[in-house]
């Protein structure tokens, strides 16, 4: 039944999406974007100036990355944006995207609370504390939901070398809504999560959990455009697609965006550049 409400609801915004904007008889832009970026308000911030600037409007929905890149083979979204790179290359594979696009990225960290009962902080391995998790077993929530973040988790059991099971282990019913309600809920538990370091940033005042694991290079979060494939479905919006891209890869457009997003509020970035055109300006 959730399954059922879940399609609907996606097809409901679709719809509503595209008969609202048809009727005003301009050309937009639809993205499906994992729910991360969304919540960092990140992507509300890059749509706008992109607007601003070129008068072509971007809409967006939110969804996990298997999901975003489930609603793409539709043929109703022109532009992804994603961070699972196993799931990203299957759908161009599979001859629904053109090419994975390299965006921006930040950091997962492993969170907890402040007793730390598993004693796990400062650990520089992430599997190594993940290991610890397990063999204490204390309680971790999982999204469980193949979204982006549940996948980055499932590679560290995996470089771990641990299949998680067991009554220490559980995965939130309500995984699919987002990592906003999961590490609310993680919280509610007392227990351990894998987090990307931006919603940990937007509600560490919500929340009694603590960074207990970060800075480990396998904790790399790294986010990548995929343009819908027009060969596959013509009535895709290519065209202004491709210059939506072009603009936020460019170093003095949205990378710039990006390298300063969250330096108020926060004191340092929520995301860092990483297009190959700022990469290539970083070496000049």
């Amino acid at each position: 039944m959730k399954r059922l409400f879940g399609k609907c609801f996606v097809a409901f915004i679709l719809l509503w999406s595209s008969l609202a904007l048809a009727a005003d008889g301009n050309k937009f832009i639809f993205l499906s974007s994992t729910i991360g970026p969304i919540d960092s308000g990140i992507v509300g911030a890059l749509e706008d100036q992109f607007e601003k600037e070129t008068g072509i409007r971007v809409r967006h929905v939110g969804a996990g990355t298997g999901a975003a890149l489930k609603m793409a083979e539709n043929g109703q979204i022109d532009l992804v944006m994603a961070h699972a790179k196993s799931l990203e290359e299957k759908f161009i594979a599979d001859g629904f995207g053109t090419a994975r696009i390299p965006l921006m990225y930040n950091d997962f960290v492993i969170v907890g609370p402040v007793s730390d009962p598993a004693g796990i902080k400062g650990k520089k391995s992430a599997t190594e504390a993940l290991q610890i998790i397990m063999n204490k077993g204390v309680k971790f929530i999982s999204r469980g939901d193949k979204s982006g973040t549940h996948v980055a988790e499932m590679e560290l059991w995996k470089k771990a070398g641990i299949k998680p099971q067991g009554l220490w282990y559980s995965l939130y019913e309500k995984g699919s809504e987002g990592n906003v309600p999961t590490l609310k809920y993680t919280d509610q538990q007392s227990a351990y999560t894998v987090i990307d370091r931006a919603t940990y940033l937007s509600i560490k005042d919500q929340i009694k959990l603590v960074i207990l694991v970060e800075g480990d290079e396998a904790l790399l979060n790294f986010i990548s455009l995929i343009p819908v494939n027009p060969a596959k479905f013509p009535k895709v919006n290519h065209k202004d697609t491709m210059k939506f891209v072009k603009w936020l890869t460019s170093p003095e457009k949205g990378q710039k965006i990006i390298r300063d997003f969250g330096k108020d509020k926060y004191s340092s970035p929520l995301f860092f550049p990483n297009s190959l055109e700022w990469q290539k300006k970083q070496k000049k």
